[in-house]
Protein backbone atom coordinates (compact mmCIF):
# COMPACT_ATOMS: atom_id res chain seq x y z
CA UNK A 1 0.00 0.00 0.00
CA UNK A 2 2.98 2.31 -0.31
CA UNK A 3 2.24 3.09 -3.93
CA UNK A 4 1.87 6.67 -5.13
CA UNK A 5 -1.93 6.42 -5.40
CA UNK A 6 -2.20 5.48 -1.72
CA UNK A 7 0.04 8.38 -0.74
CA UNK A 8 -1.97 10.85 -2.83
CA UNK A 9 -5.19 9.52 -1.30
CA UNK A 10 -3.75 9.78 2.22
CA UNK A 11 -2.71 13.40 1.63
CA UNK A 12 -6.27 14.19 0.47
CA UNK A 13 -7.78 12.43 3.48
CA UNK A 14 -5.46 14.16 5.95
CA UNK A 15 -6.13 17.48 4.21
CA UNK A 16 -9.86 16.95 4.66
CA UNK A 17 -9.33 16.32 8.37
CA UNK A 18 -7.01 19.34 8.71
CA UNK A 19 -9.92 21.66 9.48
CA UNK A 20 -11.46 22.06 12.91
CA UNK A 21 -15.07 21.68 11.77
CA UNK A 22 -14.41 18.70 9.50
CA UNK A 23 -12.40 16.94 12.19
CA UNK A 24 -15.26 17.51 14.67
CA UNK A 25 -17.80 16.21 12.15
CA UNK A 26 -15.74 13.12 11.39
CA UNK A 27 -15.23 12.33 15.07
CA UNK A 28 -18.94 12.82 15.77
CA UNK A 29 -19.83 10.43 12.95
CA UNK A 30 -17.32 7.88 14.22
CA UNK A 31 -18.92 8.12 17.69
CA UNK A 32 -22.43 7.61 16.32
CA UNK A 33 -21.32 4.45 14.55
CA UNK A 34 -23.00 2.87 11.53
CA UNK A 35 -26.33 4.64 12.11
CA UNK A 36 -24.73 8.04 11.41
CA UNK A 37 -26.66 11.33 11.41
CA UNK A 38 -28.70 13.46 9.04
CA UNK A 39 -26.99 16.57 7.68
CA UNK A 40 -29.19 19.01 9.64
CA UNK A 41 -28.42 17.29 12.93
CA UNK A 42 -24.70 17.39 12.17
CA UNK A 43 -24.89 21.12 11.39
CA UNK A 44 -26.83 21.77 14.59
CA UNK A 45 -24.44 19.62 16.64
CA UNK A 46 -21.45 21.61 15.33
CA UNK A 47 -23.16 25.01 15.37
CA UNK A 48 -22.50 25.52 11.66
CA UNK A 49 -24.99 26.81 9.06
CA UNK A 50 -26.39 23.98 6.88
CA UNK A 51 -24.93 25.42 3.65
CA UNK A 52 -21.46 25.54 5.20
CA UNK A 53 -21.89 22.05 6.61
CA UNK A 54 -22.76 20.73 3.13
CA UNK A 55 -19.37 21.94 1.91
CA UNK A 56 -17.54 20.23 4.80
CA UNK A 57 -19.46 16.98 4.36
CA UNK A 58 -18.75 16.95 0.61
CA UNK A 59 -15.04 17.42 1.30
CA UNK A 60 -15.02 14.49 3.74
CA UNK A 61 -16.98 12.34 1.31
CA UNK A 62 -14.60 13.10 -1.61
CA UNK A 63 -11.71 12.16 0.69
CA UNK A 64 -13.25 8.73 1.31
CA UNK A 65 -13.92 9.30 5.01
CA UNK A 66 -17.70 9.78 4.97
CA UNK A 67 -20.54 8.08 3.09
CA UNK A 68 -23.92 9.61 2.31
CA UNK A 69 -27.30 8.15 1.52
CA UNK A 70 -30.38 10.08 0.48
CA UNK A 71 -33.51 9.25 2.45
CA UNK A 72 -36.39 11.17 0.89
CA UNK A 73 -35.48 14.85 1.37
CA UNK A 74 -32.79 14.14 3.97
CA UNK A 75 -29.21 13.10 3.44
CA UNK A 76 -27.90 10.66 6.01
CA UNK A 77 -24.13 10.65 6.66
CA UNK A 78 -22.00 8.05 8.37
CA UNK A 79 -18.29 7.56 8.85
CA UNK A 80 -16.69 5.43 6.16
CA UNK A 81 -15.05 2.93 8.50
CA UNK A 82 -13.15 1.12 5.71
CA UNK A 83 -11.79 4.53 4.64
CA UNK A 84 -10.77 5.31 8.20
CA UNK A 85 -9.13 1.88 8.50
CA UNK A 86 -7.31 2.50 5.19
CA UNK A 87 -5.92 5.82 6.46
CA UNK A 88 -4.83 4.34 9.80
CA UNK A 89 -3.21 1.41 8.03
CA UNK A 90 -1.37 3.76 5.68
CA UNK A 91 -0.09 5.81 8.63
CA UNK A 92 0.95 2.80 10.67
CA UNK A 93 2.17 0.35 8.03
CA UNK A 94 5.85 1.05 8.64
CA UNK A 95 5.51 1.27 12.41
CA UNK A 96 7.90 -0.54 14.67
CA UNK A 97 10.45 -1.64 12.05
CA UNK A 98 10.23 -5.20 13.31
CA UNK A 99 10.23 -4.17 16.98
CA UNK A 100 6.57 -4.23 18.10
CA UNK A 101 7.46 -2.98 21.57
CA UNK A 102 8.13 0.44 20.00
CA UNK A 103 4.39 0.86 19.41
CA UNK A 104 3.41 -0.47 22.82
CA UNK A 105 -0.23 -1.44 23.25
CA UNK A 106 -1.44 0.65 20.34
CA UNK A 107 -4.75 -1.18 20.07
CA UNK A 108 -5.36 -0.55 23.77
CA UNK A 109 -5.23 3.17 23.01
CA UNK A 110 -8.12 2.69 20.56
CA UNK A 111 -10.38 0.90 23.02
CA UNK A 112 -14.00 1.87 22.53
CA UNK A 113 -15.09 2.99 25.98
CA UNK A 114 -18.68 4.04 26.62
CA UNK A 115 -17.59 6.41 29.38
CA UNK A 116 -14.92 8.15 27.29
CA UNK A 117 -15.42 11.96 27.21
CA UNK A 118 -16.92 13.22 23.94
CA UNK A 119 -14.09 15.74 23.43
CA UNK A 120 -11.28 13.21 23.95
Amino acid sequence: MTDLNSQVWAVDALGALAHETRLSVFRALVRTGPEGMVAGAIAEHCGVPPSTMSHHLATLERAGLVQSERESRLIHYRADFPGMRRLLTFLMQDCCQGAPEMCGDLMGDFACLADQPANA
